[in-house]
């Protein structure tokens, strides 16, 4: 594929800043992409951006799957969507390497992309440590995918506990433990310990203080972006209903389905969900362009990575210095950075989208400058933690900001008016509570039928 006869836009990544970035050169380009003398082409895994701050509640049911997920093609017309997987990145020569679905299926081997612009928005992935057992039995929580497999998985713990007498079996499914207190850890725990609070109503022989969920986290306190009053505020909340809250404890080993704990305690169980941090995608390493100590693009503050012409980035991707923190004390020191998370990175692609319409016309591009406007967090339904603007709240007031703030940031008219009809009939009806684990092995039954196969149950 060439790019002599057209200016190239290569988009690496679909997640906020790929999406987003992508979304808002439609709107510039509008001329140039009509004319064919600008293409703009966007790489992803998956066909659909995964808006992430709703993962929680899809997992408690609340939201639908499918209105978590944004599909690109329906929102990037303009644009080339091509589903597969950036596997190297040669700047010097403006080419990446890259492996589709059909590449795999046909054995034709990777396919070659020649382009003008790169982006660089690949996001991030799970940081995982060498904790034993942790890869054989942990959860991730970063995916549609891995949200809705752990609701079902939950569900079925209730239906195991609900059905065996062996009280070994029944108190290491009726245990939960989360590692990480960050956002996505303990909004979570605290959307699934209110679904599964809900559901064992249906249960006979399970009661709410049957089940342990337990919090463990390595430093001091939870969810710092909310400022330590309403992180202090959170592990009140969450111990208040019976939630183990264990702060400056690490997860030491979960072999043979018990978690064991720096303090000294061991709890058997049959989840274990890990949230504990991510690190940057691992194609950047493969690019050969400046990274900083923690593996992110070095970037200037108009979101060009730091000497390089014609690559730019942002998000989770790039270390790009925030120009509204105080300057460091030193002359030599260097100024903070901006916080890799999705406040940024939506208003991030927005410049980032600019700029690249500027350089591909020839026009002045601009620095990116956005001081933190704070941090929402919800604890369950009704329940919340806020540090906006200087202001704290906390209860329904907070809870009911987080939703606002999120309904209003998900990408495109339709995903808000479904997600809202979704809360207004959630706040009519009963919850559902059904599990539908064999989806996750939707040829257990004909296998069974045919005779080559295990009822999905038995498995």
């Amino acid at each position: 594929m060439s790019s002599k006869d057209v200016t190239r836009i290569l988009v690496v990544g679909g997640g906020y800043v790929g999406m987003y970035t992508a979304l808002r050169l439609q709107r510039k380009l509008k001329q140039e992409l009509r004319q064919g003398t600008v293409e703009v082409i966007v790489v992803d895994p998956e066909p659909y951006m995964t808006y992430q701050p709703f993962l929680p509640e899809a997992a408690a049911g609340s939201i639908s799957p499918r209105h978590v997920v944004v599909p690109l093609r329906r929102v990037l017309p303009q644009c080339k969507v091509v589903i597969g997987e950036v596997t190297a990145i040669d700047h010097d020569a403006r080419r990446a390497t890259l492996t589709t679905l059909a590449a795999e299926e046909t054995g034709n081997g990777a396919i070659e992309v020649a382009y003008d612009e790169l982006v660089l928005a690949p996001g991030s992935v799970s940081r995982t440590l060498p904790v034993p057992g942790l890869a054989d039995v942990g959860i991730g929580f970063k995916t549609v995918e891995e949200a809705i497999g752990l609701r079902n998985h939950v569900l079925g713990q209730l239906d195991i506990a609900s059905s065996t007498r062996d009280p070994a079996i029944r108190d290491a499914a009726l245990t939960f433990v989360f590692v990480g207190g960050g956002y996505a850890g303990v909004e979570a725990l605290a959307e699934l310990e209110d679904m599964a609070r809900y559901a064992v109503r249906y249960y006979h022989n399970i009661k709410p203080e049957d089940m342990k969920w337990i919090l463990v986290e390595a430093t001091n306190r939870i969810l710092p972006e909310v400022g330590p009053d309403m992180g202090g505020y959170a592990v009140r909340e969450l111990r208040a209903r019976n939630i183990d809250v264990r702060l400056e404890t690490r997860l030491e080993s979960c072999e043979k389905h018990v978690a064991q704990l720096s303090d000294g305690s061991s709890f058997p169980t049959r989840t274990l969900v890990w949230t504990a941090g991510v690190k940057p995608h691992p194609i950047l390493a493969a690019t050969k362009l400046p990274l900083n100590a923690h593996g992110r693009l070095k970037c200037t503050p108009a979101l060009q990575v730091d000497g390089v012409e014609h690559a730019w980035s942002a998000g989770d991707a790039a270390a790009v210095p925030d120009l509204t923190a105080e300057p460091p004390a030193e002359p030599d020191a260097p100024r903070a950075l901006c916080a890799p998370n999705a406040q940024h990175a939506v208003r991030q692609s927005k410049v980032l989208a600019e700029n690249i319409a500027a350089a591909v016309r020839g026009g002045p591009i601009v620095d990116y400058a956005h001081k933190y406007a704070g941090s929402v967090a919800s604890l369950g339904l009704h329940k919340g933690v806020a540090h906006v603007y200087g202001r704290k709240l906390k209860g329904y007031p907070a809870w009911f900001m987080h939703r606002a703030y999120h309904l209003s940031r998900v990408p495109t008219f339709n995903r808000k008016a479904r997600v809202l009809a979704e809360w207004t009939l959630a706040g009519l009806f009963k919850r559902e509570i059904v599990s539908l684990g064999s989806l996750e092995n939707p040829r257990a039954e004909f296998e069974l039928a045919a005779g080559t196969g295990r009822h999905n149950e038995a498995s």
